[in-house]
């Protein structure tokens, strides 16, 4: 019965967590050694007494190690999930990557608006609700180089749903990398049919209807889309920069969104990570120089498509894989990690037009960190009188992160903030 006594008390001290239980090991070793020399009866006599004298000891260590524990380590392993009160706005996102360019879809916690078409609701998000957008796409939950998509019910009867860009600056009319991660995510979710490892998807975006497709190849998804008319607006344009100090040329197309392209060789420089703020710097200046000075920023239907989204600057590619690389400097200043599917879908109409490439000739162009969309031209079309084109660009997105975004009223910086 002793030694059944010392057993359990032995085994009921945590090793690593008893400090003293070396000590108490070493005493229990020389009270045994010096029991078995004395006599039964003073030796059953001599174990209690020591039994008893290392209960207050045990009792000490056991304490302080069951307080160490429970006060923060057990409350932290029990909660994790901070309960937000009801006065803050809870909002959840999926984030992924298409070619190192950010999306942020939003997929819970904004509010419902009654609109008549797409571009209605985004008028009325801008109206009301632009806080939350600074909110999600800022400092501190997001960055300057931040973009995000909004995913809602369809207003074309065509459409499987809608979809609203948005980015440091506000809003756009077409992101080619957001459609590529979307057709991506709607496989990988299971929000579409996949049938003989195909799936389809009609995207509303506001310049148009994007036909999205998603083909899963060993295991993995590429996802392609057939992007709005495609038109050239004027070839061999020139913009006087003030800063720089020369005139420079550009093209002016639409891809989904106005853009102009500019050959960097004008200004010797390589499209590389190294010169992103070079870039950025003449990319905001080219994109305020044509807006003020080009009357050519006219879409035949959309007015509030007239307007010149970015810069986007061509060099020769620098890996052997690609045809081309492509650095698009857009909204206010942000730097596109992709290759810009709405750009490449402009280029397309360019070298169409300058006979640089053939139907279904396909182009691999590459974006500033080296990943790579195809495209080619699978159609041309009349478009309001005009001669345009149907590209086809095909990309890979991933899945990188899911937020449970807590926007509090008390705090001062709820809507967020830029420093840069």
């Amino acid at each position: 019965m002793i030694k059944q006594q010392l057993i359990a008390k032995s085994l009921s001290i945590d090793i690593e967590k008893s400090q003293g239980f070396l000590s108490l090991l070493r005493r229990l070793a020389q009270c045994i050694a010096a029991l078995w020399t004395s006599q039964t009866t003073k030796r059953a006599a001599k174990i209690t007494a020591f039994i008893v004298s290392i209960d207050s000891d045990l009792a000490i260590l056991l304490s302080k190690s069951e307080k160490q524990m429970s006060s923060f380590i057990e409350r932290f392993t029990e909660k994790k999930i901070y309960p937000a009160n009801d006065k803050c706005l809870q909002i959840k996102t999926i984030d992924m990557h298409t070619g190192g360019e950010p999306l942020r879809i939003i997929v819970d916690g904004y509010p419902n608006i009654q609109a008549d078409s797409i571009l209605d609701y985004r008028q009325k998000l801008k109206a009301g609700f632009d806080h939350l957008r600074t909110a999600l796409m800022f400092e501190p939950r997001g960055h300057a180089d931040m973009y995000g998509c909004l995913i809602l019910p369809p207003f074309h009867p065509d459409a499987d749903c809608s979809a609203i860009f948005m980015h440091n600056e506000g809003y756009s009319n077409m992101c080619g990398h957001a459609v590529i991660a979307i057709m991506t995510l709607s496989m990988e979710m299971g929000w579409v049919d996949i049938i003989n490892d195909q799936a389809q998807l009609n995207i509303e975006a506001p310049c148009g209807l994007i036909k999205a497709t998603g083909t899963v190849i060993n295991g993995k998804i590429k996802a392609s889309f057939e992007c709005v008319p495609s038109f050239v607006k004027g070839l061999d344009q020139t913009v006087y920069l003030s800063q720089v100090g020369k005139t420079i040329q550009y093209d002016l197309a639409f891809g989904g969104a106005f853009y102009a392209y500019v050959d960097i060789e004008q200004f010797e420089l390589k499209l590389i990570p190294e010169n992103s703020s070079r870039l950025i710097e003449l990319g905001k200046e080219i994109k305020h120089a044509v807006a003020q000075q080009t009357t050519l920023l006219e879409h035949p239907y959309e007015t509030e498509l007239n307007e010149l989204y970015g810069v986007i600057f061509i060099s020769p590619a620098l890996s052997e894989k690609a045809d081309s690389r492509n650095v698009c400097i857009f909204a206010d200043g942000e730097l596109d990690r992709s290759p810009t599917g709405s750009g490449v879908s402009g280029r397309m109409a360019i070298h169409y037009a300058r006979k640089e490439i053939a139907l279904e000739e396909v182009m691999l162009i590459e974006s500033i960190l080296g990943s790579c969309f195809s495209i080619q031209v699978v159609k041309e079309i009349q478009y309001a009188n005009s001669s345009a084109v149907i590209p086809l660009v095909t990309g890979d997105a991933y899945i990188c992160g899911m937020n449970h975004f807590i926007i509090n009223p008390d705090d001062a910086l709820n809507k967020g903030f830029l420093v840069r």
